[in-house]
């Protein structure tokens, strides 16, 4: 039975099978040979696996961010935060994290936030002399953030796949996201200050209050949000729904960028992104019902057991082990599969389960713009026109200041866990 859950799976995914077809061989080959159980229960799994109101704002959030990004509200917002760039060197790059940060906040898409920041201040980046390679590199690894920072997809899925709560999963990410933005920023003034970077124009308040003029709305938009789901106003699933509402009368009552075809073509194309990731999460649903029923967690929880493990050893090991998987595979995937897996081991370890979904959801952040196949370099590359060697340099240095921020997060818990201790 190991060659049908662990060899078959991997040589699959080896000669570039979809991830969802590896995890569906991997557990219809093991049901079929090696499990008394009629076949139909492979597709009532399959279905329980989506059945699960959390997953409900999976399609909201991706709906609204295609919504942003269509609605020219994506756009406002970089000009807002350009326009708080001060008369210092690195300004326009710190804006750019910045702005990834706060695009994060109100669309949760990793791959959304690099395109709609690339498309915008790549150019202007190259104007003020930061360079291609720095450039690409920033842009990719900048839009990382998103996925740390509420709401995130990714916390959404944890959350659901590993019975946690979600609300407490968004308070725990705000104030990571903020440290890693705060480490970027920090490495951009270093390399500013050796470089001679360019500085941008400095703070100019008509021009600050323009932009605010035009972004306003697009600015009550995270706010709306963050605030409703901690004050109890509606839960995460229904806040992704009242993003899609309120971005989509923004686009097109206030900005009127948008009309209804506009929005039947955002539509189509979040349904199409949902179904991508739900088909996954029915795989990943089977995957783990096959692994669980064979008792594979219970023999890992007993494997550690008796290797005698400590929560920071574990946490070293894990840590890699995700650092690695993120090159591979992307978050959805590596969320679903790994989450019942690992559950019962943290549990046996003592280890918190909200610290430790913010903990994987970092690594695997990280893993969206690492070399050699992080999703936000295909991005950047398509939205910027660049060789993919020009990304992989630019990337190395933010690696390993995002990296330093891992670090950090995982062995001081108070920085996630802080604020659910105040409120």
């Amino acid at each position: 039975m190991t060659w049908t859950l662990l060899a078959l799976p991997v040589a699959l995914f080896v000669f570039g099978v979809p991830v969802f077809a590896v995890l569906l061989a991997g557990a219809t080959v093991t049901l079929l040979l090696f499990m008394p159980m009629p076949a139909m229960v492979l597709p009532q799994i399959m279905f329980g696996g989506v059945d699960k109101f959390a997953l409900l704002a999976v399609p909201f959030f991706i709906f609204a961010g295609e919504l942003m990004g269509r609605g020219g509200i994506a756009d406002r917002l970089v000009d807002w935060v350009l326009s708080l760039t001060g008369h210092v060197r690195g300004s326009l790059g710190m804006a750019t994290v910045g702005t990834a940060t706060l695009m994060g906040a109100v669309s949760g898409s990793s791959p959304a936030t690099v395109a709609a920041t690339g498309r915008t201040l790549y150019p202007k980046l190259i104007e003020k002399g930061y360079g291609k390679r720095f450039s690409l590199g920033l842009i990719a690894s900048s839009g990382s953030i998103a996925i740390v920072v509420p709401p995130s997809i990714a916390m959404i899925l944890y959350g659901a796949s590993g019975e946690q709560s979600i609300p407490r999963l968004f308070q725990a990410g705000l104030l990571p996201g903020l440290l890693i933005a705060a480490l970027m920023m920090g490495y951009i003034l270093i390399w500013a200050a050796r470089t001679h970077a360019a500085p941008q124009q400095g703070f100019r308040f008509k021009l600050f209050l323009r932009a605010t003029k035009r972004a306003w709305a697009a600015l009550l938009m995270p706010a709306l949000i963050l605030i409703g789901i901690y004050a109890g106003w509606f839960s995460p699933t229904e806040a992704g729904g009242v993003a899609c509402l309120y971005a989509m009368l923004v686009a097109l009552f206030v900005y009127r960028t948008l009309n209804l075809r506009g929005i039947i073509e955002a539509a189509a194309e979040a349904a199409y992104l949902t179904a991508q990731i739900l088909v996954i999460v029915a795989a990943a649903g089977v995957f783990s019902y096959i692994l669980t029923v064979n008792g594979i967690p219970q023999g890992l929880v007993g494997a550690i057991v008796e290797m005698d493990l400590t929560p920071v050893s574990f946490l070293i090991a894990i840590n890699i082990l995700l650092l690695l998987l993120g090159c591979v595979l992307d978050p959805t995937s590596a969320i679903l599969v790994l989450t019942p897996i690992l559950m019962p081991v943290i549990a046996h370890l003592g280890i918190d389960p909200i610290h430790f979904g913010i903990i994987m959801t970092v690594n695997l952040s990280i893993g969206m713009f690492t070399p050699p196949f992080g999703l936000n370099i295909f991005v950047a590359q398509s939205v910027i026109s660049s060789d993919l060697g020009a990304i992989y340099r630019g990337i190395l240095p933010f690696l390993a200041v995002q990296i330093a921020a891992l670090a950090i997060i995982t062995y001081v818990p108070a920085v996630s866990l802080a604020l659910s201790w105040i409120w």
